[in-house]
């Protein structure tokens, strides 16, 4: 009796610590695997909207249509015919987490209301400050970092390296052979230990040599 009070003691706790850890997902691409770690606990309604996303099978078949070398990678809107894909309402921007637009993590892309994101993302390949919140204002709001590449992440450099041109309705930054997103699902596993959270700190304030990109109010 003892035994069994003892082992379903263990049982759950062992099934309290998975419900408590971050989602991961996982998405393949023509290119290669990558797999993110979310954090709801300060993106609640920007991770619940991906996954959302994620669960619908919107992702599959999708283009990485905007990708940046040194910059980021952006996609979840197009088919390879360059189709934009039904989405849903656009949700809050909590881009204010804290959380910062750093090299490898995962971001929200927007239009220039800072509200009016649905489903495209962006991984950043590089510390993009300018892009962090820094405060309540259209051109200060910032995009939300909701997850972080935990592995992959040269596969997302790699798609970030590919050589590019115009495509469909953009003027440049498009692949010249098409990045699709082949599938992206929820996925179990642990998070490797050298996959560091993203920081917490308090942004820098922008100034006039932020970055050598401006941002792309077009592609959002």
């Amino acid at each position: 009796m003892k035994l069994r009070l003892i082992l379903l003691a263990v049982g759950m706790f062992l099934s309290i610590n998975a419900l408590a850890a971050n989602p991961l997902v996982k998405m393949k691409t023509n290119l290669g695997e990558v797999m993110f770690e979310l954090y709801p606990d300060k993106a609640p309604k920007t991770v619940a909207n991906f996954l959302q996303y994620v669960s619908n099978g919107h992702y599959k078949g999708t283009l990485f249509h905007r990708t940046i070398n040194k910059f980021i990678i952006q996609g979840g809107a197009f088919t390879p015919g360059f189709q934009y894909k039904p989405d849903l309402a656009p949700i809050p921007n909590e881009a204010a987490n804290g959380l910062r637009n750093e090299r490898g993590t995962l971001a929200m892309a927007r239009a220039y209301d800072p509200d009016s994101a649905t489903a495209q993302f962006f991984i950043n390949l590089d510390d993009n400050k300018f892009l962090n919140f820094h405060r309540p204002h259209p051109d200060y709001y910032g995009y939300c970092v909701f997850g972080k590449v935990i592995s992959g992440m040269d596969v997302a450099k790699k798609i970030g390296a590919q050589p590019t041109a115009a495509g469909g309705p953009f003027s440049s930054d498009v692949p010249v052979q098409p990045v699709i997103i082949e599938d992206m699902a929820l996925t179990t596993g642990s998070v490797p230990d050298d996959a560091n959270v993203a920081e917490t700190a308090e942004p820098d304030k922008p100034g006039k040599k932020t970055s050598k990109r401006k941002k792309d109010k077009t592609h959002g």
